[in-house]
């Protein structure tokens, strides 16, 4: 039966959501992972600007203990700073001095297994609490004053180890004698987003690769393996009630049917992907359940238009991750952006990169929502820095693609298979941009990208059957020992046009911060935290820190007083070195 709803009523619903919503929050504060739903990442901040960053200096650190990879964005709000540390500990910190007000030991599960490193993007905070995704797979709310558990849930279901796999090998094969650094553990490594009061996250860890760690210390991953057969399982986007962490949606990445598409042999804008269709329809009925073990882990923070009610993310790669034997199709919806319908999770429309994955091109990178202007009209629009090194546009509301960018990096051999001999190809597994958020200064209609140049060799290799060791077929894709850089690129959001690269020393992985006060920020693995002039990304100010910078910057103001702050902890999968630090800068007083 209807029933009428009063006023007050509908005022306190008003109320309620403006409480919870970071695009309602005062412009001083970082409430959410991309500052807001779009995820842009800009601030309309200006006390630091491009005339007086120079006097930028140390405002204080914040030390936590923990030496280990560094990702996370830290959330500001009322003067508070929520902080996720590696291993899944969070801290609240005075975000005005530093000083600690509580802080929440994480215990993994017994047995876990961590898919790709400790390290975790961040938390969100809403109603009170702060919701963090961990390595184990679990997400756990924390009441916002003290760190006290409120609930923590699994997730989801363990999922199958891989470290089995390098056990069967006969002694011969060269991988036998590789340490294994990242398993096919299910974990979650995206800060989480609230939304209507539902804690949205999704896993990662299913898309059945192995990490090998480098021969030395402070050296980027040895390789990444992708082994053919029967090995991972499906990823997925959830939303889960705030105030119970019951499950309210769950939007699998892999179709329950049709994952095998329409076996297309190129990409959506028309690049030969060099599939051998046939072979791949012949083999379908030998695989009638691929489907299973079928990857796409969920790795980017969603940007959500309320206005629409949409959601839009990333998924990674299919598995078993490279080698595609037992995988025939197109693998939906891996290596894909999703728009989802953000009240019920239902699908309204995909764009796959790169039908049938074999070279690791997870859509890492969050996407980005903005007003593309065109023809004196604002087209509703969400981009995406691909790890192909191109910045897509696409039409937010039917997926229709509207840009794509000049290549922001160096591209050679792509969509080339793996040969035995081993082929050179860039941009490889680790992108283009990886996991690096982008930002968008909708006014000037442009984006800014950390990318990196990073040539890798792909390698096949096949092992012969020996004694009771079966014969196994495993794919390589290893960093190449040549020169590497990094490139922050400024997008012309119009016309896709380069309007200025900086290079970096180093590949640039950790993300990228705007602001109105024409600046742009980002960090570098050799330890320093840039400020660049955003009309030609001319360096303005440098900093140099003890670990790598390999975390995205933000900015807040608390009593008039404008803050930069940003995690240097390192990447140990990039060979950037690790600590424990959260610097904090202000302009001399």
């Amino acid at each position: 039966m209807l029933q009428r709803l009063s006023p007050v009523f509908f005022l306190s619903l008003l109320v309620s959501a403006c409480a919870t919503s970071p695009t309602a929050t005062k412009n001083a504060d970082w409430p959410s992972y991309g500052r807001d739903y779009s995820n842009q990442r800009y601030s309309p901040l200006t006390q630091i600007n491009r005339d007086n960053v120079a006097q930028l200096t140390t405002a204080w650190t914040y030390k936590s203990g923990v030496n280990a990879t560094f990702q996370a964005t830290p959330i500001v709000v009322d003067g508070v700073m929520y902080l996720s540390l590696p291993f899944n500990h969070v801290v609240a910190l005075d975000a005005r001095d530093g000083h600690q007000l509580w802080r929440y030991e994480h215990k993994r599960r017994e047995g876990s297994k961590m898919c790709c490193g400790p390290a975790n993007r961040g938390v969100a905070v809403s109603g009170g609490k702060v919701f963090i995704g961990t390595v184990d797979a679990r997400l756990i709310a924390l009441d916002a004053k003290t760190g006290q558990v409120l609930w923590d849930i699994d997730a989801a279901a363990d999922g199958t180890s891989n470290a089995e796999m390098v056990s069967s090998l006969n002694d011969a094969d060269p991988l036998k004698k590789s340490k294994v650094s990242g398993a096919t553990g299910v974990g979650i490594a995206m800060a989480p987003v609230v939304y209507q009061g539902k804690v949205i996250v999704g896993i990662t860890g299913v898309g059945y690769g192995l990490h090998l760690d480098a021969p030395r210390e402070n050296a980027p991953l040895g390789a990444v393996v992708g082994v053919a057969g029967r090995y991972g399982r499906p990823g997925f986007l959830a939303a889960f009630d705030a105030n119970t962490g019951k499950r309210v949606w769950q939007f699998d990445t892999i179709p329950a049917e049709g994952w095998e598409g329409k076996f297309t042999p190129t990409t959506p804008d028309g690049i030969a992907l060099n599939r051998d269709i046939a072979r791949e329809r012949a083999s379908a009925p030998n695989y009638p359940d691929a489907g299973r073990f079928g990857g796409g882990s969920a790795w980017s923070t969603p940007a959500i238009d309320p206005e629409r009610g949409l959601l839009f993310f990333g998924t990674g790669n299919p598995s078993p991750q490279m080698d595609d034997v037992s995988r025939p199709g197109d693998n939906l919806y891996t290596v894909s952006l999703v728009a989802l319908d953000a009240a019920t999770g239902k699908l309204r429309w995909y764009y796959q990169q790169v039908p049938h994955d074999v070279w690791g091109y997870d859509v890492a990178s969050p996407p980005v929502l903005f007003n593309l202007e065109r023809d004196g009209k604002k087209i509703p629009a969400v981009g995406q820095a691909s790890k192909l090194g191109w910045f897509y546009v696409h039409n937010r509301e039917t997926g229709e693609l509207l840009v794509k960018s000049e290549a922001f990096v160096p591209q050679e051999n792509m969509f080339v298979h793996a040969t035995e001999q081993g082929v050179r190809i860039y941009p490889g597994v680790l992108g283009g941009v990886n996991w690096s958020p982008s930002a968008v200064d909708e006014q000037a209609q442009t984006a800014f990208v950390a990318g990196m140049h990073w040539p890798v060799k792909y390698t096949l290799h096949i092992t012969p059957a020996e004694g009771d060791k079966p014969a196994i077929r495993y794919s390589a894709l290893e960093p190449l020992d040549e020169a590497r850089w990094g490139l922050l690129s400024a997008i012309d959001l119009q016309t896709g046009k380069i309007r200025w690269q900086h290079k970096t020393p180093d590949p640039l992985v950790g993300g990228v911060l705007a602001t109105a006060g024409n600046l742009i920020f980002t960090g570098e693995g050799n330890g320093h935290l840039d400020a660049l002039d955003a009309t030609n990304g001319q360096i303005l100010w440098q900093i140099k820190t003890d670990a790598g910078v390999n975390a995205p910057p933000m900015t807040y103001e608390i009593d008039g007083m404008q803050y930069i702050a940003v995690a240097a902890g390192g990447n140990q999968i990039f060979g950037f070195k690790q600590g424990d630090e959260m610097r904090v800068f202000a302009l001399k007083k």
